[in-house]
């Protein structure tokens, strides 16, 4: 690929059209690349300025729900904790309890069987 160094490596004459080319156009070029830029590269900073303060307000509100979140598990293991450990083992204690019936054996028996 043929950079602006091999421009000026092959022909002194070459160099010298481009120089004279260039300090020719640059009085021209230069106003209209100013009168285009400068609002472009303004409206891209106040682009940039309001994508980072949006970001921050998105940032703020999640973590506020993530907050929101934190608190309400905490207050449900607070106020569900020990209910929820008596009505385990309650129902721990009633299967350990509770007759075996015939429906229920029987598969485990048809199963030995095989």
């Amino acid at each position: 690929m043929a950079g602006i160094d091999d421009l000026f490596k092959g022909n002194v004459v070459t160099g010298l059209a481009v120089g004279v080319g260039v300090a020719i156009l640059a009085p021209v070029i230069v106003p209209i690349i100013s009168s285009v830029g400068k609002p472009l590269a303004k409206s891209l900073i106040k682009s940039g300025i309001l994508l980072y303060e949006k970001s921050r307000e998105t940032a703020a509100e999640l973590g506020e729900v993530f907050e929101d979140l934190v608190a309400e598990a905490k207050a449900e293991l607070e106020g569900h904790g020990a209910t929820a450990g008596v009505a385990a083992g309650g129902m721990a204690a009633a299967a350990a309890s509770a007759p075996v019936t015939a429906a229920a054996a029987e598969p485990a028996a048809q199963g030995d069987a095989a």
